[in-house]
C-alpha cells in the first residue's frame, strides 16, 4: 500500500537510489508533482536532459558549493514543493542500499517539513547503472509512514538522519522480501 504525501505544502520525498527510473517511479507511484536533483552534466544529453527537466529536476554542479543546492532545496521545499532527495548521493552500484549521507535532515529541519520514506527495489535490475538502456523487469516501491513535521522538529539532526536512515533500511529488506515473494509467482 502506498502512504499518500500530504496533498499540499513542502515535504522531502527520502528515497533509495537504484537507477534513472527512479525519479519518473515516484512520480508516477504519488499524488503530487515531484521536483528532484540531478547532476548538472545528466541535462547536457539533450533528450534525456529535456525529460528531466519536464520532470521537475533542478540541475546540480557536484564540483559547486553544495550550499547553494541546499539553500535551492530548501527554498522549493518552503514553497510548498514536494523534493526527491536521493541521501545515497548516487545510483547504487551493486542494487544494494549504499551508504547514505546525512544532509537531508538539515534540509527537512531548516525548511520545517515532513519526510516521505520510501525504498525502490528492482530498478536496478532493469537499468543497472552502466547500462545504456532500461529492460524489463519487476519494481518494487515501498513506502513508509511519513515523518511529521512536528517530529522533524522534536529530533536533532542527528536524531532525525538515524531514524531516517533505520527507516529506509526496513522498507528496503521489505520491499525486497515482498518482490522475491512476487517474482517466483
Amino acid at each position: 500500500m502506498v502512504e499518500p504525501l500530504p496533498k499540499s505544502g513542502g515535504v522531502l520525498v527520502l528515497s533509495s537510489h537504484q537507477s534513472h527510473l527512479d525519479p519518473l517511479l515516484l512520480g508516477l507511484a504519488t499524488n503530487r508533482r515531484l521536483s528532484s536533483l540531478a547532476r548538472s552534466s545528466l541535462f547536457k544529453f539533450a533528450p534525456f536532459g529535456n525529460a528531466i527537466a519536464a520532470l521537475g529536476a533542478v540541475p546540480i554542479d557536484r564540483n559547486a558549493s553544495t550550499v547553494t543546492a541546499m539553500r535551492t532545496v530548501i527554498q522549493r521545499l518552503r514553497k510548498g514543493a514536494a523534493v526527491i532527495v536521493f541521501p545515497e548521493g548516487t545510483r547504487t552500484s551493486s542494487g544494494q542500499l549504499g551508504d547514505m549521507k546525512k544532509g537531508f535532515a538539515l534540509l527537512a529541519k531548516r525548511a520545517a517539513v515532513p519526510i516521505a520514506p520510501v525504498a525502490i527495489v528492482g530498478a536496478y535490475e532493469c537499468w543497472p547503472r552502466f547500462h545504456w538502456l532500461p529492460r524489463p523487469g519487476q519494481i518494487r516501491l515501498h513506502f513508509g509512514a511519513v515523518i511529521t513535521a512536528d517530529e522533524v522538529e522534536c529530533l536533532s539532526e542527528t536524531q532525525l538522519a538515524e531514524r531516517c536512515i533505520a527507516v529506509l533500511r526496513d522498507l528496503d529488506q521489505k520491499a525486497r522480501s515482498t518482490r522475491r515473494r512476487h517474482v517466483r509467482h
